[in-house]
């Protein structure tokens, strides 16, 4: 399998020399298994990951999996921009949570109302098919399994299993609130944290784990309930699930570069005093990797 980062920021873009590293667009990860190609989140990135396909197709069809993980602005926000929905030839099957009545299909469709773009939704010239998002289907021989997280309106984790290899994306995921030993961090940070059996059994043996780590221990306490977790918490989930390659990402926005490097730093550290191996690093766009 192969992983490619397009877009690493969480909230809301940030371009800038502050970024240059580890990249300014919004949720974006390729994921290529096979003859499948695979995407999740469709934020800015998803741009330059459209134009990068068109490229390699040539004048090819592409059939693409689209893999929202929620319909918060900094998840879609590409999708109006992603070339390959206006190519008649092309399929999109797009998987993602309905909210009430509404499904993600229609969540898209609804950002590009003529009060917020000029181009219709009634103009993409590709075959959308709206897919069920049911834990456990095969797709382009991947399996996917997914996981609800705690996040305001929801949002969901994906497992991708082929061939032997598993990468678990789990972003917008306040893995704090479902502590139950608040008490006992407040007082000893440095203990492994009890992360629920059901977010540890998902990413349980994973050869690499996305996840979101936005805040550092000193910013959560103020930022409890916007929907993301303490870094450190990830790294304890990293560690009790046995994870080999770790991957930071959903970067805050107010974070510089070399505020990244040292969270990571931290995060690396965690988990080498709990005993684990596991490779922790920060997402950076246009990283690509190869998971075996």
């Amino acid at each position: 399998m192969f992983v490619k980062f397009w877009g690493t920021r969480g909230s809301i873009p940030t371009p800038g020399h502050r970024t240059q590293r580890y990249g300014g667009n919004t949720p974006c990860l390729e994921i290529r298994a096979g003859d499948a190609t695979l995407v999740c989140d469709g934020g800015t990135g998803l741009r330059d990951l459209g134009i990068d396909l068109m490229r390699r197709a040539k004048d090819s069809s592409l059939t693409i999996h689209l893999f929202f993980s929620h319909p918060h602005w900094d998840h879609i926000q590409g999708f109006p921009f992603f070339t390959p929905a206006y190519a008649p030839t092309n399929t999109l099957h797009v998987y993602g949570p309905s909210r009430g009545d509404r499904t993600i299909h229609d969540l898209l469709s609804g950002q590009m109302q003529s009060s917020y773009f000029p181009v219709s939704f009634a103009d993409l010239g590709a075959r959308l098919v709206a897919e069920d998002l049911e834990s456990g289907r095969s797709v382009g021989g991947v399996k996917v399994r997914t996981l609800g997280l705690v996040h305001p309106g929801g949002s969901v984790g994906f497992s991708f299993e082929h061939r032997g290899t598993k990468v678990v994306y789990a972003t917008d995921n306040e893995i704090d609130l479902k502590l139950p030993d608040a008490k006992r961090i407040a007082s000893r940070p440095n203990t492994l944290r009890r992360i629920p059996e059901a977010m540890v059994t998902f990413a349980r043996d994973a050869d690499l784990l996305i996840a979101d780590g936005q805040f550092t221990d000193e910013e959560y306490p103020k930022r409890i309930g916007w929907g993301h977790p303490r870094a450190s918490t990830v790294v304890d989930l990293a560690v009790r699930a046995h994870v080999k390659q770790l991957v930071i990402t959903h970067h805050d926005p107010m974070h510089s570069d070399s505020d990244v490097d040292a969270l990571i730093a931290t995060c690396a550290l965690r988990a080498r005093h709990h005993g684990s191996r596991a490779v922790v690093f920060g997402a950076r766009e246009g990283v690509e990797l190869k998971v075996d």
